[in-house]
C-alpha cells in the first residue's frame, strides 16, 4: 500500500527499521541506564540458512492459486511479533512453520478453504497483520494434523458500505488500519480505532482477540464499536443481526468477539463510526508523587468527563519515553460537535487538587485535521511509535525489552504494581539480568485502571528468550494472585492459556469447548487457542 517492504522477522517496515544516528542514540541512551549491558549488534540470518521442511499437503487445483509455498512467505505467518518471537527469528529458531499460506480473495473462497481443510484433517490458523504477541498466530499444533495452513486475510480489505443515516459501515475483516481510514474518509468517518499496531493490523484481528484502542474511556475495546458479525465456521456462516442494543439472550457477537479464530473466521462486520473530530484539547501534567498521579486519573475516571486520552506514565517511562523526571498524565478531549474546553478546565481542576502541576499551558484546536499536544505529549508519542521498531533493535543488540498489560479494580492497584515489581525483579535476579520495571495506564474505568508494565533488562545473548520466559511467568502469577486480568487487550494466544484457564470459571470453559465442538467440530480452527484442540 505504502510502496514499503514488510519484514519476515521483525516489526513493520524494513525501511522504517533503526539505524544510523537512532541507533547511535538508543544505544547511548540504554548504555546510560544499564551499564553493564552488551550492546553488540546481531543481524537476522538469511532465510535461506532457515531448515524449513517441504510443505507436508498441496492443495486441489481448485484452490491452487490461492495458496503459497514460498519459504520466507511461510516463515513470515510462522510466528507473531512478541519479543519472543523476534528474538527467534534473529536467532534462526522458527519450528512452527505452516505448510501452506492461503489469500482467498472472498467469503466464498473461506468457506472453500476450510471445507478442504476440514476433508484432509488440515489445521488453519487465521492470519490478519500478524501482530499477535501472545502465539495467537503460531502453528504450533500436534502431529494428529496432516498439515497447517495459515489463512491470510489480507485480501478482503473494503468497505462495503457505509450507513450514513445509522453512522455504521459494513467492512472486509482483512482490511488494515490506515486503509479502513482512508475508505471512510471521503463519507466524513472515521472508526477512531488506533492501537499501536494500527498501521499493521486489521479489522478481523481487533474483533478476534477483543483489542483495545484510541479511546482511553468509554468506548475502550472494539466490542463498543461492533454492531455486527458474518462468521465462516466449518459447520456453516454465522450472521448477527445489526441492532443498537439488544437484550434477547447471550449476545451471538459476544461469542465470536474475542475467540481467536478457534471458533470462526470473521469475514465482515458491521462496524459504528464516528464523525471526525473537529476540537480537541491537550495536556500534559507533570505529579512529582506518582500515588498523586494515581489518585488524579481514578478522579477523573469517576468525574464522568470521559477524557479521550488519560495515559499516567510513571516516573521511570516518563523518563525513558519522554526525558521527564517526574510522573507524567497525558491528558486530552475530542469532539465532532463542541469545543471541549470546558472539559479540560474541570479535568485540570481535578489534577490540580492532587497535586499537578503543567509545565505549559493546554493546547486547544478547533480544525479536523490540527492537533492539540503539547511538547512532552509530542515526545512520548513520537516514541510510542517507534517502540516497536527500537524493541527490535535493543532485541538484536541483547536487550530483553517487553511489554504486558492488565487491569484491576482500584482497591487493587497498588498491591498488584508492588507484587509485579517485586516478582519481575526477583525474577530478573533470578535469570541473571539488571533491569528496570515501568508502568503507564493505557485505559481507566471508573471501577479501575489497565496498567501497562514494561521490563526493560540487560539479557544475555543466545538466552533471552529463556530469561523472558521466566520473567514472564513470575509476573503473570503475580497478576492472577492479585486479582488482575492476564491481558486487558493483548488476548489469550497460546502464551497466555496456563493463567487464562485459571481465571476462567470451569464451567465456562466447558460450555466453550462444547460450542466449538458445534462450530468446528473436526478441531481444525487454531488449535491451542483459548481452549484445548478436540482432537
Amino acid at each position: 500500500m505504502n510502496g514499503k517492504t514488510r519484514s519476515w522477522w521483525g516489526w513493520g517496515n524494513v525501511e522504517d527499521a533503526v539505524t544510523g544516528a537512532e541507533r547511535a542514540e538508543l544505544t547511548r541512551r540504554t548504555a546510560e541506564l544499564l551499564p553493564e549491558a552488551d550492546l553488540t549488534v546481531h543481524s537476522a540470518p538469511p532465510v535461506e540458512s532457515f531448515d524449513v521442511a517441504p510443505s507436508r499437503i498441496s492443495p486441489p487445483p481448485s484452490l491452487a492459486g490461492l495458496a503459497s509455498h514460498d519459504v520466507r512467505d511461510r516463515l513470515a505467518h510462522g510466528h507473531g511479533q512478541a519479543f519472543r518471537d523476534v528474538v527467534r527469528a534473529l536467532l534462526g529458531r522458527l519450528p512452527h512453520v505452516p505448510d501452506l499460506v492461503m489469500r482467498p480473495t472472498s467469503e466464498a473462497e473461506v468457506v472453500r478453504v476450510l471445507e478442504w481443510c476440514d476433508g484432509v484433517g488440515a489445521a488453519v490458523v487465521p492470519f490478519g497483520g500478524g501482530t499477535s504477541v501472545v502465539g495467537g498466530v503460531e502453528a504450533r499444533t500436534g502431529a494428529e494434523y496432516a498439515g497447517v495452513v495459515s489463512l491470510d486475510l489480507g485480501s478482503l480489505d473494503r468497505v462495503l458500505e457505509v450507513d450514513g443515516t445509522s453512522r455504521a459501515a459494513l467492512v472486509q475483516a482483512g482490511v488494515l488500519g490506515p486503509h479502513l481510514e482512508e475508505q471512510l474518509r471521503p463519507h466524513g468517518y472515521t472508526l477512531r480505532f488506533f492501537p499501536q499496531s494500527f498501521e499493521f493490523s486489521t479489522l478481523g484481528g481487533w474483533l478476534a482477540t477483543r483489542a483495545g484502542g484510541h479511546f482511553a474511556t468509554r468506548l475502550t475495546h472494539i466490542d463498543d464499536l461492533t454492531e455486527s458479525l458474518r462468521v465462516v465456521t466449518p459447520a456453516g456462516v454465522v450472521e448477527s443481526r445489526r441492532l443498537p442494543g439488544s437484550g434477547a439472550g447471550p449476545s451471538p457477537d459476544r461469542m465470536f468477539l474475542g475467540s481467536e479464530g478457534t471458533l470462526g473466521v470473521v469475514t465482515q462486520a458491521w462496524v459504528r463510526l464516528q464523525d471526525r473530530p473537529r476540537w480537541r484539547a491537550g495536556a500534559s501534567v507533570s505529579f512529582e508523587d506518582h500515588e498523586a498521579g494515581v489518585r488524579a486519573v481514578r478522579a477523573l475516571a469517576q468525574s464522568g468527563l470521559d477524557p479521550a486520552n488519560c495515559r499516567l506514565l510513571d516516573p521511570t517511562e516518563a523518563f525513558i519515553n519522554a526525558g521527564s523526571p517526574t510522573a507524567v498524565l497525558v491528558l486530552g478531549f475530542e469532539s465532532a460537535d463542541h469545543p471541549v474546553t470546558a472539559w479540560m478546565e474541570r479535568a485540570l481542576e481535578l489534577c490540580r487538587d492532587h497535586g499537578g502541576t503543567l509545565p505549559e499551558p493546554p493546547r486547544h484546536t478547533d480544525t479536523a485535521d490540527a492537533a492539540a499536544r503539547t511538547s512532552a505529549a509530542d515526545t512520548w508519542r513520537s516514541a510510542f511509535l517507534r517502540m516497536p521498531y527500537q524493541r527490535d533493535a535493543l532485541a538484536a543488540q541483547g536487550m530483553i525489552v517487553e511489554t504486558f498489560e492488565t487491569a484491576c479494580t482500584w482497591d487493587r492497584f497498588a498491591g498488584l504494581r508492588a507484587a509485579v515489581d517485586a516478582a519481575a525483579r526477583d525474577a530478573m535476579r533470578r535469570v541473571g539480568a539488571t533491569g528496570v520495571v515501568t508502568c503507564r495506564f493505557t485505559h481507566v474505568y471508573p471501577d479501575g485502571p489497565a496498567p501497562y508494565f514494561g521490563v526493560y533488562a540487560a539479557g544475555t545473548w543466545g538466552r533471552t528468550v529463556e530469561q523472558w520466559d521466566e520473567i514472564k511467568q513470575a509476573v503473570s502469577e503475580a497478576l492472577i494472585a492479585h486479582g488482575a486480568t492476564i491481558t486487558h487487550h493483548h488476548a489469550v494466544g497460546r502464551d497466555h492459556r496456563p493463567w487464562y484457564d485459571r481465571q476462567r470459571p470451569d464451567l465456562f470453559a466447558a460450555a466453550l469447548r462444547a460450542g466449538k465442538a458445534v462450530l468446528d467440530p473436526s478441531g481444525i480452527l487454531n488449535p491451542g487457542v483459548v481452549i484445548d484442540p478436540l482432537r
